[in-house]
């Protein structure tokens, strides 16, 4: 049986790094994300890797694209839910179409994930569902309230998920970043700040990678990744 991960939510950051991560320790990875032309340029790049384009926002997508995961590659392993967009407003800024669209992301999609993955991950002796999160998911800032409520929701899911499933010997982690992903645009933004300022995609997925390789006897539900620099 083939090792399959699949990776909702795939851009130039994070969701890249758990591509490269993965598949370089064997794994047919299936990325989902929306940009057709990233994820076949991604697909050329990277052996094992896999392209299906996907609204994560859409759970009737997810449910169909999962299936299709299934019947080309095997049944799913390794769930990484790394869709994660925020408005970053206070409450009477934000409108309510901004705070349902943080809501539906961050939650109502993980939840359609899970429901169409479960049957998969059930086939395995043992398995992972590995959320990334942020810091907002434990403090709510004045200028985060639909982002925060979104993560802090999506935050307690996982927890409800950990508790379920884990008797299955299905892992469920929790990975709160705690700083700023090193990207081309936050490098712009940040132009004074010095490298080791950044959180490093490659350090994540090393650190994510070793998440999905614990044993039963000693797992992590929750993992916080933060700059060694970080005021916290």
């Amino acid at each position: 049986m083939n090792k399959v991960c699949v990776v909702l939510g795939v851009g130039r950051g994070n969701g890249e790094a758990f591509v490269r991560r993965f598949s370089g320790e064997g794994f047919q990875v299936a990325m989902l994300a929306r940009s057709e032309d990233y994820l076949k340029q991604l697909e050329q790049s990277v052996t094992g890797a896999h392209a299906f384009v996907c609204d994560l926002m859409a759970p009737d997508q997810i449910a169909t694209v999962l299936a299709a995961i299934e019947s080309k590659l095997g049944p799913v392993s390794v769930m990484m839910y790394n869709a994660g967009g925020g408005v970053f407003k206070n409450v009477e800024e934000a409108s309510l179409d901004e705070f349902e669209a943080n809501w539906r992301l961050n939650v109502h999609g993980l939840v359609a994930a899970t429901k169409a993955a479960l049957p998969q991950l059930r086939q395995h002796d043992s398995a992972s569902i590995i959320i990334t999160s942020a810091s907002a998911a434990t403090r709510g800032r004045a200028n985060t309230a639909p982002f925060a409520s979104a993560k802090a929701a999506q935050r307690s899911l996982t927890q409800s998920l950990a508790r379920q499933l884990g008797p299955e010997k299905i892992h469920v982690a929790n990975v709160v970043i705690d700083g700023v992903v090193d990207l081309p645009r936050t490098r712009e933004w940040l132009a004074d700040k010095p490298d080791d300022f950044f959180v490093k995609p490659t350090a994540v997925a090393d650190a994510v990678w070793a998440l999905s390789q614990q044993d039963p006897s000693a797992w992590t539900f929750e993992l916080d990744i933060r700059p060694f620099g970080e005021n916290w």
